[in-house]
């Protein structure tokens, strides 16, 4: 296996070892992912303090010799159940205290196990390995950078086809094309375009509306380049730029820039997500604000860290996050600037470079 898979690894040996138990059963597919680079998907990983067993089935034999090679596997034999594959492995290695990730693992599973494996005891941990996903690798970084670059191509063959007869489906659509036309694996979530009114929506689901029927449009989108995700938002104005726009645009900017010059190692997350909320809030649109600050990005599209009130946990160096404040108004219409941001050693980075000053955002 490449050398950041042992890095990975070795780091989740330390948390087992503070957590005193021998192994951790990984049923949760992304993080088998992230510990091994396989992608193939129905596979468990059994992580030891001295080795690593991926258990699988034949289907994947070749991808896996491929994806992962040196990495110990377990392929079972049709007619036995993962059920039985895993418990006779836990056996085969005499392991008395089994990790399980509670967040992943199914409760039939788990009653499964726990009748099965007499003689060993189950701890359900909580983010073990989600703990060390924040924390993005020098791979993992370009990684995203890649996605990001995708990302923001897609936007300029968007914005420079525009017509006022393209629905909001259409547009979707087409992001997906785009991205999957410049090699990418296709959108990192369902995107989101909302013309006018229905931009008052956060997760407004694309229709028919077409975008002559506002005066500007929310696209909020992303792309998986490979692996990792990217998640930027934008407005494009594509008539006259009213007043009321002209003021929560500029407010939900300056709250972005504020929280984003916040961004920094040791910075609370709470105190980032503040940043952009005081300006808000001073603005008198504090109640139309109604969601957290920004997210995790990486293997998946939401992941830790949150941005967000009671979050009063620091940043720290190599975590990536979105900024993304909003405000919206049932009736009118919604404005979210986002943005993707590496918290660096000394600060951070601003991965997306999409201009965002409101007269950038006119399209003819």
């Amino acid at each position: 296996m490449h050398d950041r898979y042992h890095n990975r690894l070795n780091n989740l040996r330390k948390s087992l070892k503070k957590a005193k138990v021998d192994a951790i059963l990984v049923t949760n597919f992304t993080n088998v992912t992230y510990l091994t680079g396989f992608t193939g998907g129905d596979s468990y990983l059994l992580v030891t303090r001295d080795s690593e067993i991926l258990l699988s089935d034949s289907r994947f034999t070749t991808e896996l010799r491929e994806d992962c090679p040196g990495l110990d596997l377990e392929i079972r034999k049709t007619g036995i159940s993962m059920l039985e594959a895993t418990v006779k492995l836990v056996k085969k290695h005499g392991l008395s205290k089994l990790a399980v990730e509670g967040d992943a693992i199914p409760v039939s599973l788990y009653q499964a196990l726990h009748e099965a494996l007499k003689s060993t005891e189950l701890h359900v941990t909580s983010g073990m390995i989600e703990a060390l996903r924040e924390i993005k690798d020098r791979d993992e970084i370009q990684e995203l950078r890649d996605s990001v670059r995708l990302a923001e191509r897609t936007f300029s063959v968007i914005r420079a086809g525009l017509r006022g007869d393209h629905t909001e489906k259409w547009i979707a659509a087409e992001i997906e094309h785009q991205i999957r036309l410049f090699g990418g694996k296709g959108c990192s979530f369902d995107p989101i375009v909302a013309v006018g009114a229905r931009a008052a929506l956060p997760h407004a689901v694309p229709t028919e509306q077409r975008i002559e029927e506002g005066d500007f449009v929310l696209i909020d989108w992303g792309a998986f380049g490979s692996l990792y995700a990217s998640d930027l938002t934008r407005i494009l104005v594509t008539g006259k730029i009213s007043p009321k726009l002209e003021r929560i645009y500029g407010v939900v900017l300056k709250a972005q820039l504020q929280a984003i010059a916040s961004i920094k190692p040791g910075a609370l997350m709470s105190d980032v997500d503040a940043a952009a909320r005081k300006v808000i809030t001073k603005a008198g649109f504090g109640s139309r604000f109604g969601h957290g600050l920004g997210h995790g990005i990486g293997l998946e599209i939401h992941e830790a860290p949150r941005l967000a009130i009671k979050q009063d946990r620091p940043l720290r160096a190599g975590m990536v996050v979105t900024v993304e404040p909003g405000i919206y108004i049932p009736g009118w219409g919604g404005v979210r600037i986002e943005d993707d941001v590496l918290v660096t050693r000394r600060g951070h980075e601003v991965l997306s470079n999409v201009p965002k000053a409101l007269d950038a955002c006119i399209v003819d």
